[in-house]
């Protein structure tokens, strides 16, 4: 990298206008990035919004021939197909590229990366690469216990991942806001986002006509989870469905484990992984306890009582801070 760009202070947001991109913005202007230059940048059709950075108004701008240029960082937080449109420009400026959208973790220069993960697979902290990926909160999961669980005996591994509406964003949180109000009024339900009714109601797809797609979230969970683990650990089997809550990320998962395998054990392994264990006696993890937190919640295993050697699992994440926290630390890691 030249020697300009390792010295330069300036990052763009390319997504600016979602709400990962602005809880990410507001995270970084709360540390040690605060005085750097921002730029931020979007799809057409959010170019012009009226945001601010650095305590200071500030238009979200359309992506153009220089809009990375002398970054030293570039996040992608909008969609997957605006990162693939636009990732070649920023690498080509020279700046180091931090995905949270999903759009690149298959590609085989992008290094996957969320604390802890370099322990658990037991390698090195790679500072020189040009592309980084920092999973969903719900692939971070799914990572994390995988790995957990194969350093104590797991032989199989299932995960129901609960989506909420913001992973539309603020549209699908209008929606379900709007529709929730309809409901209870006995009125029809507007559904221009999501094409059925989200509200008071569990799904494990959309409608026909909606552009959200659960198959989607599985599938980038599939390949997130996979460029995790490498070949430590098989990827689970995987399952979205749609649960009509506005924020934060919850899972349900069963794991087969080793005779060896107890409740002492595999609880050290988790919190060795990184998890935030919920103590005896505490309500367990919920989109409600998660909110604003930037690690997973999980309570503690819970053995089946019919089928021996199958162990439970309850977690949730916040579904937005967790991500762009995760960012955070890798570009301070970086700097």
């Amino acid at each position: 990298m030249p020697a300009f760009e390792r010295e330069s202070n300036r990052m763009v947001i390319a997504g600016a206008s979602s709400l990962l991109g602005a809880e990410l913005k507001s995270l970084l202007e709360e540390g040690r990035f605060a005085a750097w230059d921002f730029r931020l940048v979007d799809e057409e059709m959010a170019a012009g919004t009226l945001t601010e950075a650095g305590g200071e108004p500030a238009v979200i701008q359309p992506v153009e021939d220089g809009s990375f240029e002398r970054a030293r960082f570039v996040f992608f937080t909008g969609s997957a197909d605006f990162t693939r449109r636009n990732v070649a420009g920023a690498a080509r400026g020279g700046a180091t590229v931090i995905d949270l959208s999903g759009g690149i973790a298959e590609e085989a220069k992008t290094v996957a990366w969320f604390p802890k993960l370099d322990a658990l697979l037991g390698r090195e902290f790679k500072k020189n690469a040009g592309a980084y990926a920092i999973p969903s909160a719900a692939s971070t999961a799914a990572a994390g216990l995988a790995l957990a669980l194969s350093k104590v005996g797991s032989r199989k591994l299932g995960m129901i991942c609960f989506q909420p509406v913001s992973e539309a964003g603020r549209a699908g949180i209008e929606e379900l806001e709007s529709q929730t109000g309809q409901l209870l009024s006995f009125q029809g339900v507007g559904q221009p986002v999501f094409d059925t009714q989200v509200a008071f109601n569990m799904l494990d797809h959309f409608g026909p006509g909606s552009a959200q797609k659960l198959e989607a979230i599985r599938e980038r969970m599939r390949v997130e989870t996979k460029a995790s683990v490498g070949k430590k650990a098989a990827v689970p089997a995987i399952q979205v469905v749609h649960a009509p809550v506005f924020y934060g990320a919850a899972f349900a998962a069963w794991a087969e484990m080793d005779a060896s395998a107890n409740a002492e054990k595999i609880s050290n392994a988790c919190l060795e992984a990184g998890f935030a264990m919920t103590a005896d006696g505490e309500a367990g993890p919920s989109n409600v306890s998660a909110a604003g937190e930037k690690s997973i919640q999980l309570a503690k295993p819970e053995a089946d009582a019919v089928q021996s050697g199958t162990w439970w699992f309850w977690g949730a994440a916040d579904n937005i801070r967790l991500p762009a926290a995760n960012a955070v630390k890798l570009a301070e890691m970086l700097a």
